[in-house]
């Protein structure tokens, strides 16, 4: 394949979440309404966990955190989805593609990793709750949230020098609503066996490592809660970590199921529905299980709003 060839792709054009014109305006204006309320819970989140001085402990900062990862998780893929609804071809050139690839994997696979870090947190929390503040302080909190992003960083990186590499020379259509791994390789006229084996062991890794982070992180934290007599203690344990089990089943369900199956048993439609579930649903969904499932969130807001009114 010459290199000649390989410069007839300047841009490509995504086809979107679903070609039938007749649900365009009704999926315009649904993921619209998800996109506003995922940038007003995560900002609502990120702004009320800085304002309230008894969520500054490391719960909340981690939290945070995990806000700012969604919100730029969502803004990354969900503008650029939101035109195809209102033109005829929805068209982005190869470096805004590129880019939107890097910056969707930078904050997917920083996720992964936050939700493993906060899972340890509560670990640290309920099993050893002497040593907590010892164990989490402030620089302990700030190299562990470093090294998330690190980990999203190389991972994106290493992705995106592979995908830099490969020839886009016949098919420029895009059968997904960005530009993600496997529709990009689809479209590949060289070799691709080089991305695939990086993608396994990333995506392995990835997904794998932070998994039994957390599964190791909740078997200790169950025997702990087990431990106690009273009732109410029980509760309370359990109350601190069912919104952190909630949001780690449906962010690893959905993307366990995107990246860890072949390509062969899935369709690329059933791949979009997991696709939409992790990168606008999930971002949306976890400012609401975290408020609605935290006590101390309720009454930061409860809090705020009777401040505000006295003002």
């Amino acid at each position: 394949m010459t290199e000649g060839n390989h410069s007839t792709v300047t841009e490509f054009i995504l086809a979107g979440v679903s070609e039938q014109p007749e649900l365009q305006l009704p999926l315009l204006l649904l993921f619209l309404g998800i996109y506003m309320l995922t940038a007003v819970g995560n900002l609502g989140m990120i702004t009320l966990i800085g304002l309230s001085s008894h969520l500054h402990t490391p719960m909340y900062y981690f939290l945070s955190s995990l806000s700012f990862i969604d919100l730029c998780h969502s803004t990354v893929i969900t503008p650029k989805m939101l035109v195809n609804f209102v033109t005829e071809k929805n068209i982005i050139s190869y470096p805004e593609c590129m880019i939107q690839f890097f910056f969707f994997l930078v904050f997917a696979i920083s996720e992964c990793h936050m939700l493993a870090a906060m899972a340890y947190d509560r670990y640290v929390a309920i099993c050893k709750p002497l040593l907590y503040h010892a164990t989490m302080s402030a620089q302990v909190c700030w190299w562990m949230v470093a090294g998330v992003y690190t980990m999203g960083l190389v991972g994106a990186t290493a992705h995106t020098v592979c995908m830099l590499r490969v020839l886009f020379c016949k098919e420029d259509v895009i059968n997904h609503f960005f530009c993600d791994l496997f529709p990009l390789l689809e479209l590949s006229c060289s070799s691709t066996l080089i991305n695939e084996v990086v993608a396994l062991c990333f995506s392995a890794f990835n997904i794998f490592f932070p998994t039994l982070t957390i599964l190791t992180s909740y078997i200790f934290i169950i025997a702990s809660i087990l431990r106690i007599r009273s009732t109410v203690g029980r509760s309370k344990a359990f109350s601190t970590c069912s919104s952190h089990i909630s949001a780690v089943a449906i962010f690893f369900g959905s993307l366990s199921f995107m990246y860890l199956q072949p390509s062969s048993v899935t369709s690329m439609d059933q791949r979009k529905v997991s696709s939409v579930f992790y990168t606008t649903v999930v971002p949306m969904l976890n400012p609401l299980i975290y408020s609605l499932k935290n006590r101390d969130v309720k009454v930061a807001l409860k809090n705020l709003f009777q401040n505000r009114k006295f003002l």
